[in-house]
């Protein structure tokens, strides 16, 4: 054969997998889009024959490589849409490719919602609940507790059901799968808790980080969802209290709406966020001008349209769990690290709460909790500044979101979640060969 003929048919390389924010890639050997559950089966089958790992993937918002493989990679593309509603039961079952834009439009248009939800919609609602995706909520948790059942595909190519009613199926699986990592199986379809659409009154203002510091017990006893943004080089912050409302409804006016979602909070702030990563001693006097222009705005509309918003700048995030107790001095000593290490940081600090839970792996097990999150523009370095943040969440007890950067390792792990021998014992028992594994979770689960 002559070097031009082998050069014909040579096969191209694997086209390479990245994240949202283009800090995690990967060259998976083979690519399936299954359309039914059945079909998925038939993929993980082959795969485990032919010892290769699977993974599924969705939008690729988490910023750790969980979703990562060299073996298979699953999309979730054909695998979309709703496959029942039962008012009677308050569900919804949907596919597990599905957007949850696609999944709040579609609550919404049958009169029904979620419960609460977290600030983004591009998410597919399996990949949102596997890392533990949550909002805010002083009564109401995360995506994934509010789900019902769900189906997944097992690493023989078996397909398993479980849920937590009373007669449910495989209760020690569902406790578990809720936030699986990926590591037990790959989700086909998901029920969730539904309820009839309410509205909610959103009061956004700008306060001093002292005075929220200060009240912030109230302030989230006070609330049904409570958050807010502190800017650091400065005393500013924005709050956002959203609580039920009996309407009417009182929507943003189309242009405002579109000055402060999408000029101010996305293209004012990339040009702001692109001089400082470019000119770092210019973040401090931008985060200034930045506080000094907060304003306050109230409107009344329905969830989805209340909790998310568009995330269009992008960065790279770190973000821990802790006892709620312990989010006050946690960002007290933040506060110090910035103001006294020379940390040039040009994002908002984040911080919500949720409810105690009852799923195995989630950051709000067995405990009521605050969530610190740390970011910077992508391509900023960060290393720095998110390990003198993750130092102090540690000191605390913190517990790593699953999708978002961290340095924790299964040693450090067991500790602070109580039932971490009992996920890893069920993913033993139910992946012993590894099927889904791949390095990222060698690291935080062990072998």
């Amino acid at each position: 054969m002559s070097t031009r003929t082998a050069r014909r048919t040579k096969r191209p390389a694997p086209p390479t997998w990245r994240n949202w924010a283009g800090n995690a890639t990967a060259r998976p050997l083979r690519t399936s889009a299954p359309s039914t559950a059945e079909a998925l089966a038939e993929v993980v089958r082959r795969a485990a024959e032919d010892g290769l790992t699977v993974k599924a993937a969705g939008t690729g918002h988490s910023f750790t490589p969980v979703a990562a493989t060299e073996g298979v990679l699953i999309r979730p593309d054909r695998l979309t849409g709703i496959r029942r509603i039962d008012r009677g039961a308050g569900t919804v079952t949907v596919a597990a490719g599905t957007p949850l834009r696609q999944l709040n439009e579609a609550l919404a248009a049958e009169g029904l919602s979620l419960t609460n939800m977290g600030d983004i919609m591009e998410q597919t609602v399996s990949g949102a609940v596997g890392t533990g995706t949550h909002g805010t909520g002083r009564d109401s948790g995360s995506l994934a507790a509010q789900i019902r059942a769900l189906e997944m595909v097992l690493a023989d190519g078996s397909v398993l059901r479980c849920s937590g009613d009373e007669a449910g199926e495989n209760p020690e699986v569902f406790a578990a799968a809720r936030i699986g990592l990926g590591a037990l199986g790959v989700i086909t379809e998901i029920t969730f808790a539904v309820e009839p659409l309410f509205l909610l009154t959103a009061r956004e203002e700008p306060m001093r980080l002292d005075a929220v510091l200060a009240d912030f017990d109230h302030l989230v006893r006070d609330n049904e969802h409570f958050e807010f943004y502190w800017f650091p080089h400065t005393d500013r912050c924005v709050t956002k209290r959203n609580n039920r409302s009996d309407g009417p409804a009182d929507p943003l006016p189309r242009l405002g709406g579109w000055l402060e979602d999408e000029f101010l909070s996305n293209g004012v702030f990339q040009a702001a966020c692109s001089v400082g990563r470019a000119f770092p001693a210019a973040v401090p006097g931008i985060a200034r001008v930045a506080g000094r222009a907060l304003s306050a705005r109230t409107y009344t509309d329905i969830p989805y349209k209340v909790f998310t918003s568009p995330r269009r700048v992008r960065f790279v995030e770190m973000e821990y769990a802790l006892p709620r107790a312990a989010a006050v001095e946690a960002l007290r000593e933040l506060r110090a690290v910035v103001g006294r290490s020379g940390l040039r940081v040009n994002f908002p600090v984040e911080v919500r709460v949720a409810p105690a839970d009852d799923i195995t792996l989630s950051t709000a097990s067995g405990r009521d909790t605050a969530y610190i999150a740390v970011h910077v523009y992508r391509g900023t370095p960060h290393e720095r500044y998110f390990t003198a943040a993750e130092q102090i969440m540690v000191a605390h007890g913190g517990r790593p979101h699953w999708g978002k950067l961290h340095s924790r390792d299964a040693g450090y792990l067991s500790e602070v979640y109580p039932r971490f021998a009992e996920f890893t014992a069920l993913r033993d028992r139910l992946d012993p060969h590894r099927v889904f594994g791949n390095d990222h979770l060698r690291r935080v689960l062990g072998d």
